[in-house]
């Protein structure tokens, strides 16, 4: 609770009880059937006092918040107004004679959209606007700004509390107007958007400083077609789609080509690596092969009778005779491969049967 409400509270009191002892004087002078004398009456004088005096005091005493500043109507100047405004904090003006209107100097929005009940006015109050080429487009919009405080009583001579419609109002669909009108529609939607926004934010900040107003931020909230240019965008973007979708195909396919193309490449080089890593195998094969030929064919013709030697070992195990050199006629048994073949059994000679009894 600040001064001034406790201020207001005394005084109020005051005037309660200025109004009781007034009345209870009033009952005691109907009961005495006569008038009482002034001493009865002297309470309530000093609590009427009391209480003008302390209304009086609220009447001069204000206290502006920080985020207002106050015009003070004066019938004391020759202008009717304090040149300069309240700050914030305690002030006093004189009562009776000067009285204080209040300016927001905090941010506002001003908004105007096409959705019901989400802008300052109820319904459709979206912003019609023609494009360059002559499209009807209707944009949503909303406005940030605040009073300039140095500017508060300037605010208050030209627009008093109407500044909002009356001012920001048609400053900001005007503007929007104008901007849009230099660009085509699709430079509206895509490309220049943000050309377009930034147009009309300095556009719409030198008026506003010009009316004693600041602008903070303009929103482009959102751009709406005719149904008719809608639906055409729609086909368009239809239309473009399939264009995209056949390019992709098309694409797809000589991907798919030029894979199955690396494919049968690699597969040709394979076999070419193969076929070469083959040769060149047969070929060490083949000189490794010759190599060993004249290795053989050296060492006999350096050692002759390994070649008997070797001739001997592969010969079968059940040879029995011996080779012996060329200019010896004889062959001998090998003893150490002999072996004991056992003689078959003489079979029994049959034993002719007597005269006579086989009869």
């Amino acid at each position: 609770m600040n001064v001034l409400q406790i201020v207001r509270v005394v005084s109020t009191v005051l005037w309660g009880l200025t109004l009781f002892l007034f009345f209870r004087w009033v009952g005691l002078a109907v009961k005495q059937k006569s008038r009482p004398s002034g001493k009865a009456l002297w309470p309530a004088g000093v609590t009427l006092l009391g209480a003008v005096l302390t209304t009086t005091l609220a009447a001069g005493l204000v206290f502006i918040h920080p985020q207002e500043r106050g015009v003070v109507i004066s019938a004391l100047t020759p202008k009717g107004y304090r040149e300069r405004p309240l700050e914030p904090g305690l002030r006093w003006v004189v009562p009776y004679f000067e009285y204080v209107v209040r300016y927001p100097i905090s941010k506002q929005t001003y908004t105007m959209s096409a959705t019901t009940e989400e802008g300052q006015r109820f319904g459709d109050d979206s912003i019609e606007a023609r494009t360059k080429d002559g499209q009807r487009i209707f944009l949503d919009a909303s406005v940030i700004y605040s009073i300039d405080p140095d500017k508060v009583i300037q605010v208050h001579l030209a627009w008093q509390d109407r500044y909002a419609e009356d001012l920001v109002r048609p400053l900001v669909r005007g503007i929007i107007r104008d901007v849009v009108s230099q660009f085509r529609v699709d430079e509206v939607v895509s490309t220049h958007r943000f050309e377009l926004q930034q147009q009309v934010f300095e556009r719409l900040q030198q008026k506003l400083a010009e009316n004693g107003l600041l602008l903070h931020d303009f929103v482009l909230r959102d751009i709406n077609f005719t149904p008719e240019y809608a639906q055409a965008v729609e086909q368009k973007q239809i239309a473009e789609q399939q264009a995209q979708q056949a390019k992709f195909l098309v694409e797809k396919k000589r991907q798919e080509a030029e894979q199955l193309r690396q494919m049968a490449k690699g597969e040709a080089d394979a076999k070419i690596i193969r076929a070469q890593g083959e040769a060149e195998a047969r070929l060490i094969q083949a000189k490794a092969e010759a190599e060993a030929l004249r290795l053989l064919a050296q060492v006999l013709q350096e050692n002759p009778e390994l070649l008997t030697y070797e001739y001997i070992q592969k010969l079968a195990p059940g040879i029995r005779v011996m080779l012996v050199p060329t200019d010896n006629p004889f062959l001998l048994p090998l003893p150490e491969m002999e072996e004991e073949v056992p003689l078959p059994a003489p079979r029994p000679t049959p034993t002719p049967a007597p005269e006579g009894e086989g009869e």
